[in-house]
């Protein structure tokens, strides 16, 4: 085995990389190349799910529902965990509503789901990692939903968040492609309304401090409706998206993004404007 690491594991040729211009990164998602592995964290129930889907759909050759702009098209495996498969239906319904005939054969042909809700998938068990390597084999993009659904460890150890990440790392690696997890808030950062923070998500620091992009979607508060005229119920339909680590490139700048029928996030009107932060509050642009 040690000689197998020695083989596999030598020192890079520093003077061609000082004399060879460097490739540029391919960006699966905005700030997240391949190779490497992201987060989209949430409350429960704001639209997190929803938004992965879309997502995977859009890289599959789909529409671009919330104004990403173009992305690059390739095979995407899509792996939840967390919901049956009547709820699944109901989502790639609504979703295929506003597909024309060709979006709509993209995406049968270059989306690959797997519905594994009580199969208690684990990325620590190497029949199941292997089982996902094989699933994933030639993808742009492998979404994992929820995180929480395919390990067994502690979420709070920073050891066993290491060995977790380490393994959808490995396979981004070996498969060229991007990890996409997804992943809930803490109860501490939902109560302070601090969902746009890094440090917003459950669990160890490490599931923060190791991956690469971390993406959000935050609730419209009570202050925030008011601030920009927004009625109590309607207010339950908007969420805000943005990105709190892109370490290799600018974050996205967020943007309000509402429910319309089926759940399907789209671009909220203009007028709302985004928000950031200063001196550790929001204020409206």
């Amino acid at each position: 085995m040690t000689q197998d690491l020695i083989t596999s594991l030598c020192p890079q040729d520093l003077r061609s990389a000082f004399i060879e211009p460097p490739k540029p990164l391919d960006f699966v998602l905005p700030g997240l190349p391949v190779g490497c592995v992201g987060a989209l964290v949430s409350p429960g129930g704001v639209g997190k799910s929803m938004l992965a889907l879309q997502l995977a759909m859009q890289i599959a050759g789909g529409p671009d529902w919330i104004g990403l702009g173009k992305l690059g098209r390739g095979t995407v495996l899509y792996l939840p965990a967390e919901d049956p498969w009547p709820v699944l239906h109901q989502r790639l319904f609504a979703l295929g509503g506003g597909l024309d005939a060709e979006l709509r054969a993209n995406v049968e042909r270059y989306l690959r789901l797997i519905p594994l809700q009580g199969s208690s998938p684990n990325v620590l068990d190497s029949h199941w990692w292997e089982a996902i390597a094989i699933w994933a084999e030639g993808v742009r993009l492998v979404v994992i939903d929820t995180l929480r659904r395919f390990h067994d460890a502690d979420e709070n150890a920073a050891c066993a968040m290491t060995l977790v990440l380490g393994q959808l790392e490995r396979l981004a690696m070996r498969l060229g492609c991007a990890v996409l997890f997804v992943h809930h808030t803490s109860k501490s950062a939902v109560f302070q309304e601090a969902g746009d923070l890094q440090q917003a998500s459950r669990g160890s620091s490490v599931l923060v401090d190791n991956v690469r992009w971390q993406g959000y979607l935050a609730t419209m508060t009570k202050k925030e409706a008011q601030q920009l005229g927004v009625s109590a119920e309607k207010s339950k339909l908007h969420v805000r998206f943005g990105v709190s680590k892109s370490n290799y490139g600018p974050p996205l700048p967020e943007r309000w993004l509402v429910r319309g029928e089926g759940g399907v996030l789209y671009p909220a009107p203009a007028r709302l404007g985004v928000t950031r932060r200063a001196g550790g509050k929001r204020v409206l642009l």
